[in-house]
C-alpha cells in the first residue's frame, strides 16, 4: 500500500488500521494527504485497484477564510499547526499512549497549507476503473461533512461515521 500522510502530519497510518486496506495496489490518504493521493493515481503509470480517502480536505471556503487561515500561519506557524490538528481531534486520541505528538511534522510549509485549502477535487471524475472509498466523519471541524458526502457520493462509497471526527474517532 502507499500511505499519504495529513497535513503537518507524519507515521499516522496506524490511527487508520480500521479503515485501511493493504495490499500491492491500494493508494490510501488521510484529509490532505487523500489530495496527494488522488494526484498520485492521476500522475502514476503502476497499477491501482483502490483508492481510500480518509477525511479528505475537501473546502469550499470564501477567499477571505483562506487569506485569514494563511496570515494565522505566517504570523505562528506552530500555534497555527496545533490549533489545527487540536481542532481536527488529534489530541483528544488516547489509545494505548500512542504519543500523538509524534505524529506532529512542523516541516510542513505555507505552499502546503495554501494547496491545502485551493485542491481541486473535480478532478477526480478523471479517475476511471478504480474502486474509489471515501470515509467521512459525522463531527469532522475541519470540512463540512455534509457537503463532502454529496460530492464524493457521486464518484465513491462513501462511509459516513456517526459522531466521529476529522480521525474519524468518537
Amino acid at each position: 500500500m502507499i500511505y499519504f500522510s495529513g497535513f503537518c502530519l507524519k507515521d499516522e497510518k496506524e490511527l487508520f488500521n480500521d479503515y485501511l486496506e493493504d495490499g500491492e495496489f491500494v493508494v490510501s490518504g488521510f484529509s490532505y494527504g487523500a489530495q496527494k493521493a488522488v494526484d498520485y493515481v492521476l500522475n502514476s503509470d503502476k497499477r491501482v485497484d483502490k483508492l481510500q480517502l480518509l477525511s479528505p480536505a475537501y473546502f469550499n471556503y470564501p477567499q477571505k477564510i483562506i487569506d485569514m487561515n494563511l496570515s494565522a500561519f505566517k504570523k505562528d506557524k506552530k500555534k497555527y499547526i496545533n490549533n489545527f490538528l487540536k481542532k481536527a481531534g488529534l489530541f483528544s486520541i488516547k489509545n494505548e499512549e500512542l504519543g500523538v505528538e509524534n505524529f506532529i511534522n512542523y516541516n510542513c510549509s505555507y505552499e502546503d497549507l495554501l494547496s491545502l485549502f485551493t485542491f481541486n477535487w473535480e478532478k477526480i471524475k478523471q479517475i476511471d476503473n478504480i474502486k474509489i472509498e471515501v470515509f467521512i466523519g459525522e463531527f469532522d471541524r475541519i470540512v463540512a461533512s455534509k457537503k463532502a458526502y454529496e460530492f464524493f457520493k457521486n464518484y465513491a462509497e462513501v462511509y459516513y461515521i456517526k459522531k466521529a471526527n476529522h480521525f474519524l474517532r468518537s
